[in-house]
């Protein structure tokens, strides 16, 4: 069955696995035995389901979109991860590691963000539990996001631009994985998506589950027992996306993960081994990493989280991609039919539906619930240039 627990190499079929060097493998085997003992301890998760509750503002809704819905010919359900404190999904998973990092005894966290959106919930969690925060961000999505780094800065995070390689995700990676290496013994590397080595792709996963499992249960309510015929998410490392499949891989929906056109790992990559762990990666015939393109900075990554991977080769889910002039316009088509402004990266799935809306890929009369993984607040200076 896809979704369950990894092999004890970490890896989901033959995606996966722990591919670093030898400092960090006692890390990544601390953090993994840590995470297993959490994980069953029901005073941990009591804890977390808490501080989601109170704090960060679970469950959020289903919304119904009648006005699009009307327009499309197609039934769309949001699951509103934008309503999180936060503004995104990034505050489940962040939550959960920095419960982690104290009951590991480590003082700091370093994390990578694109979009700024993990960056952002790791500063919060780490001010909630009085955590060092270290963050790094590639200049170019410095300049894209400036009121994300403003507000990681403004809750006491150190954020230091990226100006390596392409400056982007990636390369906030690299470096972040740097610091963790150096710092080891008193730093977590809080790691924002469904990749990098083992544990990481399973533990995140699970720190999203909630998404899924939350959105089961309210589309049932809504659709009167009844499952989604299409469960839809953007995906870039993929944990907004993972997360929601986990709750719905045991139905029939049909689960469709969607890429940005620039940098689509499982539409145009190869396998390869990127971050600790091997999937689909954008590469050259000599198998060096190419530059990803996206409208997005959540998205602007070449590689793809290892179960993402596994469930393209599965069969089980599809995934498809999104250009920049679609994204833009399925964001101000949501914007002005139901009165929600969401990021660019759920952007990308609105608009693979838009598109496919009334096709032989989504018949018309077909329920769809997507995730609408963030608020668009982050984005507004950069698309109010894009369009003028």
């Amino acid at each position: 069955m896809a979704m369950r627990l990894p092999d004890p190499g970490g890896r989901f079929g033959d995606f996966g696995g722990q591919y670093l060097p030898e400092s960090l493998v006692p890390a990544c085997q601390e953090l993994e035995a840590a995470f297993r003992l959490a994980w069953a301890d029901p005073g941990f998760l009591g804890e977390y389901h808490s501080i989601l509750r109170d704090y960060a503002g679970r469950p959020t809704p289903v919304t119904e979109c009648h006005n699009l819905s009307q327009q499309l010919g197609v039934r769309v359900l949001l699951k509103r991860e934008d309503l999180t404190h936060t503004g995104s999904h990034k505050i489940n998973n962040v939550i959960g590691q920095a419960l982690l990092t104290r009951r590991m005894g480590k003082r700091q966290v370093v994390a990578e963000t694109g979009a700024g959106q993990h960056g952002v919930a790791t500063a919060t969690a780490c001010a909630l539990f009085g955590l060092e925060c270290v963050v790094y961000m590639g200049e170019v999505d410095v300049e894209r996001q400036a009121l994300n780094v403003f507000r990681m800065k403004l809750l006491g995070a150190e954020v230091h631009p990226v100006s390596s390689g392409s400056r982007t995700l990636k390369d906030a990676i690299n470096e972040a994985m740097r610091h963790w290496v150096a710092t080891v013994e008193s730093t977590h590397y809080c790691l924002g998506s469904v990749m990098g080595p083992h544990p990481y792709p399973w533990m995140v996963r699970e720190f999203q589950r909630v998404v899924g499992d939350e959105a089961r249960e309210q589309a049932r309510a809504v659709l009167g027992g009844s499952d989604p015929d299409y469960v839809v998410a953007c995906v870039g490392g993929g944990s907004n996306a993972a997360g929601t499949f986990a709750g719905f891989v045991d139905t029939d929906a049909r689960l469709v993960g969607v890429e940005p056109a620039g940098g689509a790992a499982i539409g145009k990559g190869i396998p390869g081994v990127v971050h600790g762990s091997k999937s689909f990666l954008l590469q050259d015939e000599h198998g060096q990493v190419l530059e990803a393109h996206s409208i997005s900075a959540g998205l602007d990554y070449p590689g793809v989280g290892p179960e993402h991977a596994h469930l393209a080769s599965l069969g089980r889910a599809r995934y498809v991609a999104a250009g920049d002039a679609e994204v833009l316009e399925a964001l101000q088509l949501l914007s002005r039919s139901e009165g929600i402004i969401p990021a660019l990266e759920p952007a990308h799935a609105l608009a693979w539906i838009v598109r496919a809306a009334g096709s032989d890929e989504l018949p018309e009369g077909s329920t769809v619930l997507m995730t609408l993984s963030g608020r668009g607040d982050k984005d507004a200076q950069q698309v109010m240039e894009l369009l003028g």
